[in-house]
């Protein structure tokens, strides 16, 4: 045999083994089960032959198995469509503002939002703004409020009426009922700037507020 016919037939010879293989691997789990029975059955003890209830029970658990086989790929495939609704519907929100968790109220042009989130009606709330430093400028009294999401707007004065400088800013904010303490979600406004997807879910990058992930948006502008 000539070295030319000799690499053609270890080709020949590597191309079946590898379809050999495929093959295989990609035979039905329920067809291996079922062919390891019939083995089991022809080769069984003529004297102990299989217990009816113990054949109806393996083919049960194979039953059982294909079953949660096909509901695992129905799964994935559901997981999947859904991921894609997420990035699509979030790809809408670009070039808008949205309220996320957070503390941040920047203020530029003497303007300034934030917003804050409530799980029940409060009859007294009190932000806080603080500068860079830490230090209080302006507390704003804002009486009672409702149940969910309400917006906190500041004009970028202190206590005295003077005017702040533009830049970063944050709060803090303070709310009773009936004279108890109520838990108060603290919401910062932000640009979307683009959208990206991965392996951990869907997130909005908000510039200086960073990455966010898309279950945080609590409203849209």
């Amino acid at each position: 045999m000539n070295p030319i016919q000799q690499v053609s037939s270890q080709t020949a010879a590597s191309a079946t083994t590898t379809g050999i293989t495929a093959k295989k691997n990609a035979e039905n789990p329920q067809d291996r089960f079922l062919k390891l029975l019939v083995t089991q059955m022809k080769n069984q003890d003529p004297l102990k032959p299989l217990d009816n209830a113990e054949v109806t029970s393996q083919l049960a658990q194979i039953s059982t198995v294909t079953g949660i086989d096909k509901l695992n790929t129905t799964l994935q495939l559901l997981t999947s469509d859904v991921e894609d609704s997420l990035s699509v519907e979030a790809t809408g929100m670009i070039g808008h503002s949205v309220f996320v968790p957070g503390t941040s109220i920047p203020l530029k042009g003497d303007e300034a939002v934030a917003g804050i989130e409530l799980a029940q009606p409060v009859d007294q709330l009190t932000i806080t703004i603080l500068d860079s430093s830490g230090i209080p400028v302006r507390h704003i009294d804002l009486g009672a409020k409702p149940t969910g999401i309400s917006t906190i707007a500041w004009d970028g004065k202190t206590d005295s009426g003077t005017d702040v400088a533009d830049g970063n800013y944050t709060f803090n904010v303070s709310a009773k009922q009936g004279g108890n303490e109520v838990k108060v979600n603290p919401l910062a406004l932000g640009l979307v700037n683009s959208v990206s997807s991965g392996e951990n879910g869907t997130f909005l990058d908000m510039g200086e507020l960073g990455l966010v992930g898309l279950s945080d948006v609590k409203r849209i502008f």
